[in-house]
């Protein structure tokens, strides 16, 4: 089968216009519909079975016309009873049509996730036809480079990147995604846009990235919907979203269609 539908969104993967992008994948999807959640992105919460109780709910309660089967991947960390690389642990995964990763921190997302049966799973189960959905921290965690958001605004280290999944490489596709783009949280007297670190501290964070990566920028309760097998892309949410490729920027609203070559650096030389 072709690889699935990939969405990532910016936020609100739970609100009124995520359950309508939820819908949009569903649709593609024969039944029986198998989601699994991945609590990998929150393993570090105390509190990290009530965000995925939370998150189940929404799938069977708001999803209920899909009549989806819903399970938790509880791979929490490396090591331990909630192994990353344990067989039992990413079970659910084995069968999904549907998986999900979302809030929690980026780094550990993709310190804990790298190199695990969990994240082969996720991508073999993504080259088999599940489809992929990705949310703030997972979204973060799934790019060439990570955005460390905790470590930046609530720790106060400087401005620094760490190495992603990078699981669009397989894709033909260098990204980096910012989910939060246009956050407002902080008002006026603090600008909480670009995932909370502001639009000054990323400008020099963007400064530190290779020419060859494209940064996609997504609104909040927005997300970029990626076809695989069409290779081609669409906005779909409340905002948009922001494509940063060189020296160029493209912004495109709700509904607008692209194609992949939209994402990658054209080679100043051809």
């Amino acid at each position: 089968m072709p690889p699935g539908m990939i969405a990532l969104f910016g936020s609100g993967e739970t609100a009124r216009h995520g359950r309508q992008i939820h819908e949009a994948l569903l649709r593609t999807l024969a039944s029986p519909i198998r989601i699994a959640i991945v609590e990998t992105p929150a393993g570090f919460q105390p509190n990290v079975d009530v965000v995925s109780r939370k998150l189940q709910a929404f799938f069977e309660q708001r999803l209920q016309n899909f009549k989806p089967e819903v399970r938790v991947v509880a791979a929490r960390r490396r090591g331990g009873p909630y192994d990353c690389d344990s067989a039992a642990i990413a079970a659910p995964l084995e069968e999904a049509s549907y998986i999900f990763a979302g809030p929690g921190s980026p780094s550990y997302a993709a310190r804990h996730l790298r190199g695990t049966r969990t994240l082969d799973l996720i991508c073999r189960r993504h080259e088999e036809g599940a489809a992929l959905a990705l949310s703030s921290a997972a979204a973060i965690a799934a790019g060439q480079f990570a955005l460390p958001v905790y470590e930046i605004f609530k720790v106060g280290d400087d401005p620094h990147w760490l190495p992603g999944l990078d699981l669009f490489a397989r894709l033909g596709l260098r990204l980096t995604i910012v989910p939060h783009w246009n956050n407002a949280e902080g008002g006026s007297e603090l600008d909480t846009s670009h995932a909370y670190v502001g639009a000054e501290r990323f400008a020099a964070l963007r400064a530190m990235l290779p020419a060859a990566t494209t940064i996609l920028g997504i609104d909040e309760h927005t997300a970029c919907l990626l076809d695989p097998v069409a290779r081609s892309g669409r906005v779909m949410g409340a905002g948009g979203v922001t494509v940063l490729s060189g020296d160029r920027e493209t912004v495109l609203a709700d509904g607008a269609a692209f194609p992949f070559d939209l994402l990658t650096m054209r080679d100043p030389a051809g």
